[in-house]
């Protein structure tokens, strides 16, 4: 079943509408598709999923019927808060959330979801939406958390570089940001030994590594051909784990892009354990950025 109003030209922004909080999302996604003068497109997935027998049976009709007015909650929000500026076009489908949202997030410009802040325990029993959308789209997907708000005050973009010759598509992606948003680009890389070794490099050691890890981050960013940015950015190394490092430095930036696994089976959530970690405990809104590059990507 499908309910749609106006079509919107071009790709849009796809916005995730869930069973509970979406306003945080929602914000983000308004505020992306003004800047970029694109459309704002709202789903909401309702999910028949035969009920086991020991359950209490909703019929269907009651589930649609509950599901559309969830819908028309987020579309009254999201015209109120972008009015005219932009068109807002909402579709009701049947189907799991990760389903719905892969499909109809193929063509789109970005899809915006929202996810709470659950215990490491609850995030095993129940995998992120947006890790199992970002498993299998090649469009940057957002997840932002409950609660976030815009402030109009933070201009840093941070970006996660894991290993700096394969993460050309994570810097396109956050230099786009970046200019989008004229904000600041910081660059966040870091370095580990296995825990056994972690204390037994000398200072010098140390230095030297990072130094070199620094060379490359910056060599990276110079293939880009963006000497603007190459001038610009902030470099930041450091010896410690990758999601402690990038969660500690998203601290006041308003997003941290971080690229995913580019998954080898057609099944499950493979984003990868740093994305994962990084999306349980950031802060800020967290950009999945496609590990290939995709035609409807990274135009601000």
């Amino acid at each position: 079943m499908t309910e749609q109003r106006t079509t919107a030209r071009g790709p849009r922004i796809v916005v995730g509408v869930g069973p509970e909080e979406f306003g945080s999302a929602l914000a983000f996604a308004a505020d992306e598709a003004q800047r970029a003068g694109c459309g704002l497109h709202l789903v909401h997935s309702v999910d028949l999923t035969p009920i086991p027998a020991d359950h209490v049976l909703i019929p269907a009709a009651d589930v649609e019927a509950w599901g559309a007015e969830r819908l028309a909650e987020a579309v009254k929000l999201a015209d109120d808060v972008v009015g005219d500026t932009v068109p807002v076009t909402h579709e009701l489908v049947r189907g799991t959330p990760v389903g719905a949202l892969v499909e109809i997030g193929r063509t789109a410009r970005m899809v915006v979801l929202e996810h709470r802040h659950l215990s490491r325990l609850s995030r095993i029993v129940n995998r992120t939406v947006a890790g199992g959308v970002a498993a299998h789209l090649r469009v940057p997907v957002v997840a932002v958390p409950s609660g976030w708000r815009p402030d109009g005050k933070q201009r840093v973009v941070v970006a996660g570089v894991d290993v700096a010759d394969r993460s050309d598509e994570v810097l396109r992606a956050a230099l786009a940001e970046a200019h989008a948003r004229d904000a600041q680009l910081r660059l966040v890389h870091s370095w580990s030994l296995p825990r056994p070794y972690e204390g037994s490099l000398s200072a010098e050691d140390v230095r030297s590594w990072s130094d070199s890890s620094r060379a490359e981050v910056n060599a990276a960013l110079d293939r880009l051909g963006d000497l603007t940015a190459a001038t610009d950015a902030e470099v930041q190394v450091e010896q410690g784990r990758a999601a402690e490092s990038l969660v500690a430095a998203s601290a006041d930036a308003e997003l941290l892009v971080i690229g995913r696994h580019d998954p080898l089976v057609p099944i499950g959530s493979h984003i990868g354990p740093v994305a994962r970690a990084v999306l349980r405990e950031a802060t800020c809104p967290v950009l999945l950025a496609s590990p290939r590059p995709h035609r409807a990507a990274y135009h601000p």
